[in-house]
């Protein structure tokens, strides 16, 4: 779907979602030359991206490996021919049909689940002859679902309620606390914690008798701080192959990493209160809030003027449906630069998945960031 009379940016509807293509390149190279040195797999996690032509480039090959966060997601890629698929939420049993479908259909889809519950409506469902490949989830550290890499007990329970109909294929883990990390020695103790942390529920796994050939471990800020991968088979991770604020204030980025952007007009002032008023509201931006406890607080995002330079303290304050507000950073001199109605700015996002998910397509810069070289579209639903 590409377009290359696509009009330059100045006369682009707002607001859209823009992609720096070479900032993207970039941010993909940079963590598959560091699993490449480390020897160790790479399974991208697509949940950032949701479009076929991100996803092609992220993936080692066009058959995979891939994580997803939807079966919305899993079945786009397998129309393109995707083949190996970890679906990598916890199972509810009403898709376990949707699951099946997909795995008659050629995809070895590999499904979530951290209770006994799950796993006997799992063996339920599957087909002794194709057994549906698990990962039990961990909980690494108290961040959100999982079980408890010591709780030797329930994970052998949950390997035994598989059997024999369903096959354990191993474990999962991710370090959503890592993002409350801060420093390189706290990022490296995160990726350590994650990688001990699943690296033991193997092997008690495999002390009680259950193979676990797949040992899965991944967050974008512990893939570019582990020190050690030992026992550790793949690494997923997905917001690096745009990165946004909120990785760029736990320091695994720069501002100029992140790929991606809004691109919002000026409708209006409130000049007695130093506001810009935008035509990106929460609808455009999101709501997310996630540097709202980091050092510097960016808002619901950064802005930068039409060639992406960030513009010194001017955020996105507020966010209504359609309205958004543009003004200097609290604790920062109220700004009263002057933006006459129509100038085109852009906003670098809080949280790129949020942001991204905002949009139903990618507006594509090329090199010099003043052409739309071409038009991705990105699915949505679950």
């Amino acid at each position: 779907m590409n377009d290359h009379s696509t009009p330059i940016l100045a006369s682009q509807g707002t607001p859209c979602l823009l992609v720096d293509e070479e900032r993207m390149e970039r941010n993909i190279a940079r963590l598959r030359d560091r699993l490449r040195a480390a020897e160790v797999a790479f399974r991208p996690h697509l949940k950032t991206a949701k479009s076929w032509e991100v996803s092609r480039l992220l993936m080692t090959t066009p058959q995979g490996p891939a994580t997803v966060s939807t079966l919305r997601e899993a079945e786009e890629l397998a129309a393109h021919g995707v083949k190996d698929i970890t679906y990598a939420v916890g199972i509810s049993p009403d898709k376990l049909t949707r699951v099946q479908k997909l795995r008659a259909g050629g995809i070895a889809l590999t499904i979530l689940l951290d209770s006994v519950e799950q796993a006997l409506a799992v063996a339920k469902a599957s087909d002794p002859k194709d057994p549906i490949p698990v990962l039990i989830e961990l909980d690494c550290d108290g961040h959100r679902s999982g079980v408890k890499p010591q709780d030797a007990t329930l994970l052998a329970a949950i390997a035994q309620a598989l059997a024999p109909r369903a096959r354990l294929e191993g474990v999962l883990t991710h370090a959503g606390e890592s993002y409350e990390a801060r420093g390189s020695e706290a990022l490296s103790a995160a990726a350590e914690q994650e990688r001990a942390a699943a690296v033991m529920a193997a092997e008690t796994l495999r002390a009680k008798g259950w193979p676990c050939p797949v040992v899965s471990v991944g967050s974008t800020p512990t893939a570019f701080s582990a020190q050690s991968y030992a026992g550790v088979t793949e690494v997923r991770a997905g917001v690096f192959v745009f990165f946004d604020l909120v990785q760029a204030g736990i320091g695994i980025c720069t501002q100029d990493d992140i790929a991606l952007s809004v691109l919002t007009t000026v409708i209006g002032h409130q000049r007695e209160k130093g506001w810009t008023i935008v035509d990106a509201g929460w609808t455009a931006l999101s709501c997310d809030r996630g540097t709202a406890t980091q050092n510097v607080d960016q808002g619901y995002g950064l802005v930068c003027d039409l060639e992406g330079r960030p513009i010194t303290n001017l955020i996105v304050t507020i966010v209504n449906q359609e309205h958004g507000i543009v003004a200097a950073r609290q604790g920062t001199p109220r700004s009263d630069q002057e933006f006459p109605i129509g100038t085109r700015l852009r906003i670098l996002p809080s949280h790129a998945c949020a942001t991204a998910t905002q949009h139903d397509r990618y507006h594509v810069i090329g090199a010099g960031q003043s052409d739309v070289t071409a038009v991705w579209p990105r699915f949505t639903g679950w």
